[in-house]
């Protein structure tokens, strides 16, 4: 499953009126916006979210380590699929997905009980908004951290907003961006984007390389690129400084 990461970007995520809280289950840890506290919901929705997606993993467990796109399986749970056809779309393995993945499918249960919904997972997030809502794009040693952030409109929404960096954690990744924003209708697409478009990125002079590549996946509508004081962006993308409200 996913590994830990030092969550050091997790409050850049900015919006007044909405209630945050965390919610932790396992290697899974969330933040979560919503109109209330749904905590003890949302770690419902966490176990069965991961309870059949663990289940898979012991049964066909090429599906834990593979490197590019499995078959698509029609019989296997719901977040399993979203993820076989994210890696199918982005040339990689399905687990690239999985935070995406997760903080969408917890996203859509609390929509149930919410009218807005954020759901951070790892750097990885799913929204769903009815009034602007700001991003921050945590880049690590990048004079350009903490100083930008994305304006999520909610006519963008729901969508993905998922973050890959070749500097930043634990997570495999074989670029060397400080940062990959993707924006993408589903947070399990934008999440394996991420991973495919930082592994293209080794030198500033690749930027513009990469953010073609992340052009070329099916539902990518937004890019974001940072590698120290340089910076490349297409698509669906609002930036502002990070003080901005």
């Amino acid at each position: 499953m996913n590994e830990y990461r030092e969550r050091r970007y997790r409050y850049q995520v900015r919006h007044d009126r909405l209630v945050a809280f965390e919610v932790v289950v396992q290697e899974t840890d969330l933040l979560i916006l919503a109109d209330s506290n749904l905590a003890r919901l949302a770690e419902e929705v966490v176990y069965r979210v991961r309870g059949p997606l663990e289940g898979y993993i012991v049964q066909n467990p090429d599906f834990l380590y593979a490197m590019t796109p499995l078959s698509q399986d029609q019989l296997a749970p719901r977040v399993v699929r979203e993820m076989l056809t994210a890696a199918s779309k982005c040339g990689t393995g399905p687990m690239a997905s999985v935070a995406g993945a997760i903080a969408e499918q917890v996203g859509l249960a609390l929509l149930q009980e919410s009218n807005e919904i954020v759901v951070e997972n790892g750097g990885d997030c799913f929204v769903k908004v009815e009034t602007p809502l700001q991003i921050g794009i945590f880049a690590g040693r990048s004079g350009l951290s903490h100083r930008l952030a994305l304006r999520i409109q909610p006519a963008q929404t729901p969508v993905g907003v998922c973050t890959s960096s070749g500097t930043v954690g634990h997570s495999l990744s074989f670029g060397r961006a400080d940062a990959v924003t993707i924006i993408a209708p589903s947070a399990a697409l934008a999440d394996a984007a991420a991973t495919m478009t930082c592994n293209q990125v080794q030198n500033q002079d690749d930027i513009q390389r990469a953010i073609s590549f992340a052009r070329e996946i099916e539902g990518v509508v937004g890019v974001v690129i940072i590698m120290g004081d340089q910076i490349g962006a297409w698509g669906e993308v609002e930036l502002v400084p990070m003080t901005a409200s």
